[in-house]
């Protein structure tokens, strides 16, 4: 594979930082996954946390270095990483269940292959242009579906934070499956939270990332996206990655690929990882001691194991 990949996770304007993000890949296949947190105190970021670390942890264990059925896997990930949530709530006799929305993407074999819960997206963008979304679980888009409001409507309507799926809580969770979808060399695609869609349009997302060089073009768009949301500006979370020609020995050129990765000579059972712990990350504000940081990375860490062994 060859790919050039840039994440980043912003607290806005809120008091803490309940988003998580994360990205891992092996000689044959990635992963990227995005979750936002909902839930008093900490535990927002508590439920975002383990479905970031649920997905992750699987991974490592099943991607040596490809999986038959991506599809699969992801199913099994997101149903555990709600398994593990509602194991959490229950073990600390939460009065409400923690809730995160989650979008998870697997790419193995020049294919990707998506699931989500909840309102954060994925974009795929090609030339410039979105070839294909995630369609949010939320009472605007049912409304919108349903000929009722327009899109316009939907960044404005008093309804617009209502979501209806995600992980974690007492009901079934809704997760959405992609199709299989073949990728071509300079493909985007953009896994990002409400804090980001939510007041950056589309075309937006599309003409900024086409080109330039990830790590240029996300920093900029999460300013962009902050300056929108101004005093109310949410947590921001994007990963982007910028799909390369894994047939080929030659770089496809152009201003995207500074820090092209290539997995070529990867180990076979050889993983990379890149996710921000529970309370370790610069950009998140809390009112945790250390103590309280470490005791809950280590609860985290109990609840995840007996789901990805």
């Amino acid at each position: 594979m060859k790919f050039s990949i840039y994440q980043e996770s912003r607290t806005g304007m809120r008091a803490n930082n309940e988003d998580r993000l994360a990205y891992c890949y092996s000689r044959e296949a990635l992963l990227m996954v995005v979750a936002d947190g909902m839930g008093g105190h900490y535990y927002g970021e508590v439920a975002a946390q383990i479905a970031v670390q649920t997905l992750t942890e699987a991974f490592t264990h099943e991607f040596k270095p490809r999986m038959r059925d991506p599809f699969l896997f992801l199913q099994n990930g997101m149903i555990n990483a709600h398994r593990a949530i509602v194991d959490y709530t229950e073990r600390h006799h939460l009065v409400d269940s923690p809730r995160t929305t989650c979008v998870a993407c697997i790419v193995q074999n020049n294919i990707a292959y998506w699931v989500h819960s909840g309102d954060s997206r994925l974009y795929l963008l090609r030339n410039g242009k979105v070839l294909a979304q995630t369609r949010d679980h939320s009472r605007v888009r049912q409304l919108f579906d349903q000929g009722v409001i327009s899109e316009e409507q939907m960044a404005v309507h008093p309804d617009r934070h209502k979501i209806y799926g995600c992980l974690g809580g007492q009901q079934k969770p809704e997760i959405e499956y992609s199709r299989k979808t073949t990728l071509e060399a300079g493909d985007v695609l953009a896994l990002c939270t409400d804090g980001v869609w939510g007041v950056l349009p589309a075309g937006t997302l599309a003409l900024s990332l086409k080109t330039a060089d990830l790590a240029y073009a996300v920093p900029l768009l999460l300013n962009d996206a902050q300056v929108r949301g101004g005093s109310h500006a949410d947590n921001l979370s994007m990963i982007a990655v910028r799909w390369g020609d894994s047939y080929s020995d030659q770089s496809s050129g152009g201003s995207g690929t500074s820090g092209l990765i290539s997995t070529k000579t990867m180990p076979k059972d050889s993983i990379t990882k890149i996710i921000d712990e529970f309370g370790r990350r610069q950009t998140s504000k809390t009112d945790l001691s250390e103590e309280e940081i470490e005791l809950a990375i280590e609860e985290i860490r109990s609840t995840i194991q007996k789901y990805t062994k």
